[in-house]
């Protein structure tokens, strides 16, 4: 498929997932302060977005600002987040990043990729996705869900996992202005019909843009 049809394709695909998923809402619960989605973010690696939102409602109790979670006992944070996985090292990242949040940058989010990567725990994923919620650009969302379907819809081979890789095809495929909706709207279509076992082919709405389902 050329580059143009690639364009074509997946501009009718985000179109339909519009229609399908009204509102583009990011999964995570961050109740519109950027500080909380940058915890989250960084508690999202290699767990669900539903632990971590249930995991964050007692954080947030317990620590209900940026300083207060980088002032806070480091054991009393693994506490809490033990249930997200690897929760010695996620404890010391968003204590860090909350600390460096506060004295570096007064508690205001960043808005350049290169600045948001300066903090522990904060990938290119985890970046892009502040970008898009808090600033409305960026690039795109990388997750598992973006990669498996985008490469069943054939905008790349299906074989390639590569975060990085993706996202540079993904945001040559897709104007900024469209990426983080897009993103969050695969992550919704993901869990209702393109699952990663058994997809849902026969009653997928977007079966006939699908490279996958053509064979």
């Amino acid at each position: 498929m050329k580059n143009s049809e690639k364009k074509e394709r997946i501009a009718q695909i985000a179109k339909r997932l519009e229609e399908r998923y009204p509102e583009a809402l990011c999964a995570l619960e961050w109740g519109g302060e950027p500080w909380k989605l940058l915890v989250m973010g960084c508690l999202s690696a290699q767990c669900t977005d539903a632990r971590v939102n249930v995991v964050c409602r007692e954080l947030f109790s317990r620590f209900p600002t940026a300083e207060a979670l980088g002032n806070a006992d480091l054991t009393e944070i693994e506490s809490i987040v033990r249930p997200c996985g690897l929760f010695h090292v996620k404890a010391q990242n968003i204590k860090d990043a909350c600390a460096m949040l506060v004295r570096d940058y007064g508690g205001v989010l960043p808005s350049t990729m290169e600045e948001l990567l300066r903090f522990p725990g904060v990938g290119r994923k985890v970046a892009n996705l502040l970008l898009g919620d808090v600033y409305h650009k960026g690039g795109t969302v990388t997750d598992t869900h973006c990669i498996r379907i985008c490469g069943r819809f054939g905008m790349y081979p299906e074989t390639l996992k590569d975060p990085r890789r993706v996202e540079i095809i993904m945001d040559d495929l897709l104007p900024e202005p469209v990426r983080s909706d897009f993103c969050h709207r695969i992550v919704r279509f993901g869990r209702d019909v393109c699952t990663a076992r058994s997809p849902k082919c026969a009653a997928c709405p977007l079966a006939d843009l699908c490279s996958h389902f053509a064979g």
